[in-house]
C-alpha cells in the first residue's frame, strides 16, 4: 500500500495539465514546477523577471506551508530558465528566501516554459 498522498491548496495556482501541485511520499515532498500564475486567477504575475520570480517563489512558499515546513526543508531545487540572461536576477530572488541552509540545485535554460514565461521552479522537501 502506498503512502502518497496528493497535495492541493487555493493558496498556488492550480495545476494547467495533468499533475499535482505536490505529491507526498513517507517524509519527502515533491512540488511540481511553479510558474508565475497568480492563485485563483488564469493572469500571470509577468511584467519583469523579477515579478516572475517573486510570484513563483510565493507559490511554492503556499505548498510548503500546507505541510508546515518552510524553505529551510528544501532540499533539491530546479529552476528552469528561458535564457541564462535571467541568471542573476532570478538567483538574487530565489537566494533571499532562504537563510544560507541552501538545498542542492540545478539551473537550465530551455527552449519553452509553460505560458511563455521566463523562470519555472520546482522542489524536493524533508519533512
Amino acid at each position: 500500500m502506498s503512502d502518497k498522498k496528493i497535495i492541493i491548496t487555493e493558496n498556488a495556482p492550480a495545476p494547467i495539465g495533468p499533475y499535482n501541485q505536490a505529491v507526498k511520499t513517507g517524509n519527502l515532498l515533491f512540488i511540481s514546477g511553479q510558474i508565475a500564475l497568480v492563485p485563483g486567477t488564469d493572469k500571470l504575475a509577468d511584467a519583469s523577471i523579477a515579478e516572475e520570480t517573486e510570484q513563483v517563489m510565493k507559490n511554492l512558499q503556499a505548498i510548503l506551508t500546507v505541510e508546515g515546513v518552510d524553505f529551510a526543508a528544501v532540499v533539491k531545487t530546479t529552476i528552469f530558465l528561458s535564457s541564462m540572461e535571467h541568471f542573476a536576477e532570478v538567483n538574487k530572488i530565489y537566494g533571499s528566501y532562504f537563510t544560507g541552509n541552501y538545498p542542492a540545485r540545478e539551473t537550465v535554460a530551455v527552449k519553452g516554459l509553460p505560458r511563455n514565461v521566463n523562470v519555472e521552479i520546482s522542489m524536493i522537501a524533508s519533512l
